[in-house]
């Protein structure tokens, strides 16, 4: 192991974790009226009703692929009866489908910022800086799905080297010489990661710690209709005037 392959896999996945949530935590306490996605469906919404539902889509399956890929196991997976050539195709078709989601989704996100004016005019270098980043992570990650693993089911298993030094993270024992075994693709997506992970307290995908899940839980909203006699003034019952009023008392 050389000094950059410690600086790379053994301190740097900790200064971006230091990084990530401190920027969070600053970002919450003096920066929350920023905290938001800046949306800009106001200026255009046609490209956007196709391309944000498919971008979402895809990065949803592509984070819960990364979760069982990096955080099980893979005597775990053999123990439940799944070969190494069934786990293979499994996240070959999954994986494909997901990285071609969402790099359509990102390439569509893009074109609608560059080619139409109010929007390109409401994106900040913040915004482009994000998209960069995040187009090559996923370039990358859908390159070594798609390339680095093979169609045959022959290339690098990463469940041998990435996962190991993943999952060592955690303990504050990094597996470096695991991270060094590695193919040069899978460093490169890691890296990329790093970088996603170490800008997105300071950009808008802020915004995915902020779903409305307590939506699906809120309880019901009862609306009821108004009685027609109070619904205007115009269908009111008329009321006697002052002089109907003593009236009535006088008789009492």
């Amino acid at each position: 192991m050389s000094t950059l392959d410690i600086a790379l896999w053994g301190v740097l996945p900790y200064l971006v974790a230091v990084l990530f949530v401190g920027g969070l935590i600053w970002r919450w306490r003096y920066d929350q009226f920023g905290w938001t996605t800046r949306s800009s469906q106001l200026y255009e919404s046609a490209l956007l009703r196709f391309g944000s539902p498919v971008f979402h889509f895809g990065i949803l399956v592509v984070l819960v692929g990364h979760i069982i890929g990096l955080l099980v196991p893979k005597s775990w997976t053999e123990t439940l009866g799944m070969s190494q050539e069934t786990y293979h195709v499994q996240a070959l078709v999954l994986g494909g489908v997901a990285g071609v989601c969402t790099l359509a989704g990102i390439v569509l996100l893009v074109y609608r910022r560059r080619t139409r004016g109010p929007v390109f005019m409401a994106t900040t270098w913040n915004d482009k800086i994000m998209y960069l980043v995040l187009a090559a992570a996923i370039v990358a990650g859908l390159a070594v799905t798609l390339l680095g693993a093979g169609a045959t089911g022959e290339g690098h298993d990463y469940r041998t080297t990435v996962s190991p030094w993943f999952r060592s993270l955690f303990v504050l024992r990094p597996d470096v010489e695991a991270m060094t075994h590695a193919d040069t693709a899978f460093h490169v997506h890691v890296l990329f990661g790093l970088t996603l992970f170490a800008i997105w307290p300071f950009t808008r995908l802020v915004h995915a710690f902020s779903a409305p899940i307590g939506y699906l839980f809120r309880p019901y909203i009862v609306y009821r209709r108004r009685r027609p006699a109070l619904s205007s003034p115009a269908s009111r019952a008329p009321r006697p005037g002052w002089g109907a009023d003593r009236r009535q008392r006088l008789r009492r």
